[in-house]
């Protein structure tokens, strides 16, 4: 039996569960976890063996790029080519939040990270306990939704199982999921601020800080 052929494994968030994280995920290995909105696959962002795996683990296009969560603002600097005022605008408003900022990527970000545009998809997590997993696991993660391509996103760890039986070598159980909306994804990588999806913060919100600045 092959290693992504294992029976998926489910531990509840706590000091086992993410020693065991840090360990898979400094090996190149896949967990599933609670973000500050649903569950998410993550891996080492800068692992390119470790994201694609990711993709055919989700059945999806590898054109597409892959968000990252981030445990602190120096953690999430290693990902951007420079903070714009744009960035420091929003990052300052709604960090640690559901505000996942586009910016330019940095020189050592993998393309399959990017999926060859350039830019990577970051954010700071409004839940300590996340930024907390977050860091003992290297400081960064991707955060893309763990479902399939195309499926609803995971609420609930036994929702993720359901979804990934085998192929995962870690669902770290953190209760369900503390959101109903996905992050608001906001492209800051040129000179305006560009809506790519509303979510958990709304275009008003965004929009009265512009005007306000």
């Amino acid at each position: 039996m092959g290693e992504r052929d294992k029976r998926t494994r489910i531990i509840a968030d706590g000091e086992e569960a993410r020693r065991e994280a840090k360990r898979i995920i400094e090996g190149g290995g896949l967990i599933a976890f609670l973000t500050d909105t649903f569950y998410g696959l993550g891996a080492d962002p800068f692992n390119r063996a470790a994201i694609q795996s990711i993709f055919r683990l989700k059945g999806r296009d590898e054109g597409k790029p892959i968000l990252v969560i981030a445990s602190d603002m120096e953690a999430a600097s290693r990902l951007i080519a420079e903070r714009t005022p744009l960035f420091d605008l929003f990052s300052r408003q709604f960090w640690p939040g559901p505000l996942t900022l586009v910016v330019r990527a940095a020189k050592d970000v993998p393309e399959e990270l990017t999926a060859g545009t350039g830019t990577v998809g970051v954010r700071i997590p409004a839940v300590e306990a996340v930024r907390e997993l977050v860091h003992i696991c290297g400081g960064a993660l991707t955060a893309t939704s763990a479902n399939p391509s195309g499926a609803e996103p995971a609420l609930t760890a036994e929702m993720v199982f359901d979804y990934f039986p085998t192929g995962l070598d870690l669902i770290v159980d953190g209760g369900p999921a503390r959101l109903d909306r996905p992050s608001t994804v906001l492209d800051v990588s040129s000179g305006e601020a560009r809506i790519i999806r509303e979510g958990a913060i709304s275009r008003r919100e965004l929009e009265s800080l512009v005007a306000g600045s």
